[in-house]
């Protein structure tokens, strides 16, 4: 395929996450720090997100299975979950990260698995996502082609 309109779905892709409400203006801003010393700067900055969010997915999984769940420590997790999908502009995530911390505020252990649920989901959703947009990134690169930072108007 063509780099040039390897480029252009790129654009669009990139575009259509946003659109959609998977991403927000901070990956955009994310995306300003990459530049051609660095091409793969965001999909490295995201690959540790992917990375750290499952050790916290698994914790969290095991801190609602425990007899006495201990809400502050689920909390402290939720809060750097948020924290780290809000520095990378995923919105869903970070979107089900504050409704997960109002069931820790309630100490509702049914409510907290609901939430863990609709995080996991939020997140599997944002990573397959990403990781088919840093694939056509790595063919782009592969093909001699350059990654756009700007997505146009």
């Amino acid at each position: 395929m063509e780099v040039g309109l390897m480029q252009r779905q790129r654009v669009q892709y990139v575009k259509g996450l946003l659109g959609e409400g998977t991403l927000d203006s901070q990956y955009l801003q994310l995306l300003q720090l990459q530049d051609e010393s660095n091409p793969t700067f965001v999909s490295e900055v995201v690959t540790l997100f992917f990375e750290d969010t499952e050790e916290l997915l698994n914790k969290l999984r095991i801190a609602l299975l425990q007899p006495s769940v201990d809400f502050k420590k689920i909390d402290d997790h939720v809060h750097q979950l948020k924290g780290s999908s809000s520095s990378i502009g995923a919105l869903r995530v970070k979107n089900a990260c504050i409704d997960f911390r109002s069931a820790c505020e309630q100490q509702s252990p049914e409510w907290c698995s609901r939430c863990l649920q609709q995080v996991e989901q939020a997140f599997y959703g944002v990573k397959d996502k990403l990781s088919y947009l840093y694939a056509l990134e790595q063919r782009i690169l592969n093909a001699g082609g350059s990654i756009p930072v700007d997505l146009g108007s």
